[in-house]
This record gives structure tokens, sequence and C-alpha cells, in this order.
């Protein structure tokens, strides 16, 4: 490391040992307009130089993190050097994996809560990934980017918006990548669409839906480990949409989202918080823990997004309600529109031309439209697996553009961004449902920003 790096980190280790407790109501105090003085330069379109080998660190493998071991095993040109985890069966785990698969054992950190500055310091990382409890993705991804690391960030990038004003600060003053992890921009249906938008199939872009619509109750049961130990304390600290960015993230990307155009303000208001107390009534005795908490978030959360350009979008978040998973994924446009869950497809010009009634094959859409990447890896990713394939392909994705010396598909703008959306809705929530101004990341950067492309990979 630098010497500027070196006093930099140490900084950051000593303010991280202070940390390891649930982001409190400060995410919904937040000033908006805040926007600290750049000390760096821009990484929009951040280009580092190839890396013939991507050594990588894993920092936290556990519910989450897993995957990521079998993913990175699989791929050419990565390889694992480093793993972190506190917890000793986690660990096992991962040790057992190795065994199993034969690839060479990595150095393994995890004695103490801070372990993984350890990790930091080695000279034979390059990448680190991220896979901890939300109230560590901020300390650590500022953390690996002083130590001269990129860093690979699990959802959300950040828990408040001086986190992500932080992490933005820091990647354009190191010029490392700071990419949050979103896997759905990696889906078959969500990249088909993608390339269907770039080719002018909806026409003018106008509105999008998006939601993470996904009954989580059960979680409430994991006490000691797992995610539900930790996330289900969020709901009792937090009323808001405390989880965005899986089916707002591919429609940020249709619409050009720091790239010509970027989220202006939001709305949001919740509904009653019923479901979680009625669950912990139900299942555990009434001295529990579970029992013990009082649940402020509300069972259902509605946003509205403005954009500079003037296009809206609708965003929800349920994890409570007894009701089929879905990331909603609609998009409309002067033409017409697609919508996921089930995928269906009206148009006015194209297709069968009767935009009163929905298309539902997919497979001559899929034949038409499919991404490049798609069509050159999509065998590969669901072989892989890790949701339908998503989580494979944006793991071979980003080894891929960081060998070839390739910007990455979403930067630190990007996950600040989508993650703003949390503090944001809280603050709404508890005003009202009154507007709240989204920052400006990008610092401007976003209306000469190209966006981003159809790429071949």
């Amino acid at each position: 490391m630098t010497d500027f790096n070196r006093r930099h980190f140490m900084k950051a280790s000593l303010a991280t040992a202070a940390l390891g407790v649930l982001a409190n109501t400060t995410a919904c105090s937040q000033t908006q307009n805040y926007q600290p003085k750049a000390v760096g330069k821009s990484v929009m379109g951040l280009v580092v130089p190839a890396m013939p080998l991507v050594r990588i660190g894993l920092i936290g493998v556990g519910e989450r993190g897993v995957g990521y071991i079998g993913h990175f095993s699989n791929i050419e040109g990565a390889l694992i050097t480093a793993i972190c985890d506190t917890d000793p069966i986690t660990i096992a785990r991962a040790k057992e994996m190795f065994q199993q698969n034969g690839k060479p054992a990595p150095a393994w950190y995890g004695d103490h809560p801070q372990s993984y500055l350890e990790l930091l310091n080695r000279d034979d990382v390059d990448i680190v990934v991220i896979a901890t409890p939300w109230q560590w993705h901020h300390p650590m991804a500022k953390a690996a980017m002083l130590a001269d690391k990129h860093a690979f960030v699990e959802v959300p990038l950040a828990l408040t918006l001086e986190e992500m004003w932080d992490l933005v600060d820091t990647a354009e003053r190191t010029q490392r990548n700071c990419m949050m992890l979103e896997n759905v921009c990696y889906g078959r249906d969500e990249l088909m669409v993608l390339n269907m938008v770039r080719q002018g199939v909806f026409g003018e872009l106008l509105h999008g839906e998006a939601a993470y619509i996904h009954e989580l109750r059960w979680q409430m049961k994991e006490i000691e480990r797992k995610t539900g130990s930790w996330r289900t304390a969020y709901q009792a600290k937090l009323n808001g949409n405390l989880y965005p960015t899986h089916g707002l993230g591919p429609i940020a990307q249709y619409m050009n989202i720091n790239r010509g155009d970027r989220f202006d303000y939001l709305n949001s208001m919740s509904s009653p918080a019923l479901g979680r107390a009625a669950y912990a009534k139900r299942e555990f005795p009434a001295d529990h823990q579970r029992n013990q908490l009082n649940y402020i978030c509300g069972d259902i959360n509605t946003s509205i997004i403005k954009t500079v350009q003037g296009r809206t979008i609708m965003l929800q978040h349920d994890t409570t309600t007894p009701r089929p998973y879905s990331r909603h994924n609609l998009i409309q446009g002067t033409n017409g529109v697609f919508a996921g869950f089930p995928n269906r497809i009206a148009l006015e010009h194209g297709g069968n031309g009767d935009y009163h009634h929905w298309q539902t094959e997919m497979e001559p859409w899929y034949q038409k439209y499919d991404h490049p990447l798609w069509r050159r890896m999509g065998a590969d990713a669901e072989r892989n697996g890790g949701h339908g394939g998503m989580d494979f392909l944006m793991c071979w994705r980003l080894i891929y553009c960081l060998r070839n010396a390739e910007p990455l598909d979403q930067d630190v703008y990007d996950g600040a961004a989508w993650s703003a959306v949390l503090p944001l809705s809280v603050a709404s929530v508890a005003d009202r449902g009154n507007s709240k101004d989204f920052p400006d990341f990008s610092r401007g950067v976003w209306q000469t920003a190209k966006p981003l492309p159809v790429v071949g990979g």
C-alpha cells in the first residue's frame, strides 16, 4: 500500500472497530441536499489495468456468500486466495467445499470481528467480495478501497446517505471500483428487456414498476445465526423500503439512470405493520424475544420515484404478507409494455399488433432478443446456478471486465442511487409521504455519461 492509503486504511480500521450494531433512526434523518466537496475524480466508466488473474478475498461466506465459492471456483482467471468469516460452522462448510472441488485452499481468517482487516492487508488479494450483514457493508467496502482493493458489495451498498457519499468519495479518491452486486441485472429476462429497450421496441420510455415481494417471515425463526438472526431487527428499527434494489436495478438500467437521466425525488407510504407481530404471537411463546420487538416497518411499502427527465417508477417492498414471489419488472413505453411475473408483452407496432391483449408465449421473443451475454453464457449460467444462473453470470462478467480492462456494468453511483431508496423512503414515510430529493452522487456527470451498452462479452 502507498503511505497515503496506509494512513487512511488505519483510520478506517479504527472507526470500524466501533461498529457492529444495527443502523438506527439516523437512516431517516439525512440531510438530503448534503453534497460533500469532491476529493478525487469521477469513476464513471472507470477502467483499471487488465488483471490476467483476479485474486479474490471473500468476506462473509454464510447464507449468501457461500455461493461465491462455487461460482468463482468455476470461472477461468479467478482465484480465491483468502476467506474471512467469524462463524466456525460457516468456515467449516467452506473448507469442506475446497476439499471437494480440489481447488487450492485459501488463507482463513475470522478469530474476531476485525479479522477482515488482516485479509485486506494481503498482497495476493486484488478484489474483495463482501457478503455480510448490512451494517458492515460501508466500513468493509471503504477499508477495502483504502487498502488498494476493488470492493464488490452485496445489496444494499450502505444504509445511510452519509455512508453512501463516503463510499463515492473513497472510490473517487482511490480510483478503485466499488460495485454493488445487484445480481438481478443479470437475469435472462432482465437482460432481454434491456436489449429490447436499446433497440427501441417499446418506443420512448415513460414508466417502470419494480418490487421485492418475497414472504420471509420464516426467517424470524433463525435466532442465533443465519440471515433472520440479524435482518429481523430492522423490522423494528425502520419503516420504509428496506430492500429496494433487486427490482429497481434493472428498471434503472432500462431508463439510463446516471447515464442521461437520474432519480430526482421520491414519495413513500407504508401500510400498517401487522404481519410480523401476528406471526410472532402465533409461532413463539409469549415471553420469546421475537414477541418483545415492536415491529414498525409497514407490511407493504409503496414508493413513487420521479426522474429528472420526467419518467415515473413505482417501487414496492413486502417480505411479510402471504403472497407469491414477484419482482414485478414492468417497463412501459410509447409503443407498448413488458411485464414480468408472469412474463407478457403488448405492443402497438410489432408482435401481433394487438395491444389490448397480452402475448404470453416468450420463446419467439427470446429467439429474437436474447441478450448477447446470455446467448454466449446462458447455458453455463444455468448449469452453475444461483437464482436461475444470474449469480454465476454476474460473477463471470465482473471477472471478464477486470481481465480485459473494461468498465464494469455497475459503479458506485449506481449502488448509491439504488440504495438511497432505503433512507429516503424512511424519511418520506415519517413525513406523511412528502417528497425527498435524491442526492446527485455523480456530481453532474450523469448528464454526459454514456448509456450502458448491450455488450457481447
